[in-house]
């Protein structure tokens, strides 16, 4: 399998669970703005949608979509365990939090990378950010280990991806100290710290 990702990305989740997993896969730098792989490649040749991550399978099959392919590693490779079986109330709650991670925590973070965009539309991301960072804090109010229960799996992953893009948008962090917490012990994961670093090496392979 070959992980087609820039860093600091999205794709730093699925590149997290091919580690936290141990399955064997290349890696595959992508310049976002020339949208052009390490090796000279277009990327869009691979990805019509142009952003990463996409994931290249062994028979040439190419995925997209961040919680789609982490899904599908989960389910193939370690059936049950990084993600609940489907048809499960379980399941369906884990992907209740990926889908709303996806929606009300990434999706906003994209004005507060954009330098030309108004100070109207960065209070309006940072208010919507506040909002879904509200309700994770609410929801581990409970006690809870993890954002879907008691077992770390791919909601975990994907927080922990988009929270840190917190320290480098300026986004505040701070009234929210119980998902801080969580996110600081999915840090600690050797998957996670070997995922960052060959992220900040430009590895090529794994």
């Amino acid at each position: 399998m070959k992980l087609f990702y820039a860093p600091g990305s999205c794709s730093l989740s699925p590149h997290i669970v091919l580690r936290e997993l141990g399955l064997p896969f290349t890696l595959e730098r992508v310049d976002l703005a020339t949208k052009q792989t390490a090796s000279g490649e277009d990327y869009r040749a691979v990805n019509l949608k142009g952003y990463v991550p996409a994931l290249q399978l062994a028979d040439g099959e190419v995925l997209t979509e961040g919680p789609a392919i982490t899904q599908y590693l989960a389910d193939v490779y370690a059936p049950g365990i990084l993600v609940p079986p489907p048809g499960t109330v379980e399941r369906a709650r884990a992907n209740a939090w990926l889908h709303f991670i996806g929606t009300e925590l990434h999706k906003p973070f994209g004005p507060l990378f954009d330098p030309r965009v108004s100070l109207d539309a960065r209070a309006a991301a940072t208010e919507s950010l506040n909002r879904g960072f509200l309700i994770v804090e609410r929801a581990l109010a409970d006690g809870r280990p993890f954002l879907a229960g008691e077992s770390f799996a791919l909601p975990d992953i994907y927080l922990f991806v988009v929270q840190a893009w917190a320290s480098i948008t300026g986004f505040n962090l701070s009234p929210f100290p119980r998902m801080i917490d969580l996110s600081g012990r999915v840090a600690t994961r050797p998957s996670v710290r070997e995922a960052l670093a060959a992220e900040r090496q430009g590895e090529k392979r794994a």
